[in-house]
């Protein structure tokens, strides 16, 4: 379910850093909080990519 998101939130990302500077801070945000939940799956020895 997160590695889900954080595939949405990555395209999202790469669609507004090439196209759409008026949401990128946004996405750019959105991204960072997709990368912090990784992490936590990561830490807690949870598959990630499941």
């Amino acid at each position: 379910m997160l590695t889900t998101i954080a595939i949405i939130l990555i395209v999202l990302w790469l669609l507004g850093f090439v196209g759409f500077h008026i949401l990128g801070g946004f996405i750019h945000i959105l991204l960072v909080i997709a990368i912090i939940l990784f992490l936590i799956r990561v830490i807690r020895g949870e598959n990630p990519l499941k």
